[in-house]
């Protein structure tokens, strides 16, 4: 049952806790499809409804499930949320809210770049899921930690805990957390010149997410492709998944994603001959993310960009 299938007039005599579930589940179904604002909307409802219910706990799970979301959207957190996943962290009287705290709390410091920080939290997350045992967790937690190992370079540590990650998963079910997982293995490998065997994962990774229908997560696998097919010299082929990660980023309101998109892109166009078309690129790079460098795209032309970027961090 969803509350959408809930007479308005019959709401009221609905039990709370089936109310508040209700509401949980709508808002995830619609985080998986990818109706993020809808999503932010119907978790801000539970928690509203937690609070008139005086159900401390379940207003804090339908906190940090919309901390989820609000990370998705924006990239970061304010300065209260994250306090607040602090605060439920350290009252430790629910594992779930304090798994899902500390998780959110180490992709804040993944976005912020602060890795050392975020793999702290991280490995409490982990250590949760692992009181839980719940799988899925566990999973997305190995992943998340190899996140964080691969942006300091530890890159056979990395590849272990995407490998851990990838075993936890039933059998080869299609899923957006084994989609994430194959291409942050591929680009691992990658980057220690196992380019093939990269390419293979990164690939899997692509088409997973398209017959699932998830776009937002296409573009990481689009831009490790480009990254991947530069490193062999497929140049073209770079610059068709790069055009289609700028195009993905931008559809997302991805500032991070858009702005490697135009490195890669304009990489692409210029290792591929096309100098002018690596100059446009580089031009719009320089003037949508750094206005007063003026002298960007001449400096771009000169150097190799690939070892200006990492792409997980």
């Amino acid at each position: 049952m969803t509350t959408a299938t809930i007479p308005p007039a019959a709401l009221d005599e609905v039990p709370f806790d089936e109310r508040f579930e209700a509401l949980l589940e709508q808002g995830r179904i619609e985080h998986a499809e990818e109706r993020l604002q809808d999503s932010l909307r119907t978790f801000d409802a539970a928690e509203r409804l937690a609070e008139q219910g005086g159900d401390r706990r379940a207003a804090d799970r339908a906190f940090v499930n919309r901390c989820t979301v609000t990370l998705d959207l924006e990239r970061e957190l304010a300065t209260e949320p994250f306090h607040r996943l602090r605060e439920i962290l350290m009252g430790g009287d629910d594992n779930v809210n304090c798994r899902l705290a500390a998780y959110n709390i180490a992709r804040a410091y993944e976005f912020a770049k602060e890795h050392r920080k975020g793999l702290f939290y991280a490995r409490i997350a982990l250590d949760r899921s692992r009181l839980l045992e719940v799988t899925g967790w566990l999973a997305s937690s190995h992943n998340q930690i190899g996140n964080f190992l691969l942006a300091e370079s530890r890159f056979d540590a990395a590849r272990a805990e995407y490998e851990q990650a990838l075993a936890l998963l039933p059998g080869d079910q299609p899923s957006v957390p084994r989609a994430k997982i194959y291409d942050n293995l591929g680009y691992a490998l990658v980057v220690v010149n196992q380019v093939e065997p990269g390419l293979r994962l990164l690939y899997r990774s692509l088409r997973m997410l398209r017959a699932l229908g998830t776009r937002r997560e296409q573009v990481f696998p689009q831009l490790d492709l480009c990254f991947a097919l530069l490193e062999v010299g497929r140049y073209r082929h770079a610059m068709r998944h790069g055009a289609q990660a700028l195009m993905l980023a931008e559809e997302a309101g991805d500032q991070e994603s858009t702005k490697h998109a135009l490195f890669l892109l304009g990489e692409a166009a210029q290792q591929a001959g096309d100098l002018s078309g690596a100059r446009e690129q580089f031009e719009r790079l320089q003037e949508r993310y750094f206005p007063e460098a003026v002298y960007l795209p001449e400096v771009l032309l000169t150097v190799d960009v690939r070892k200006l970027i990492n792409l997980k961090t």
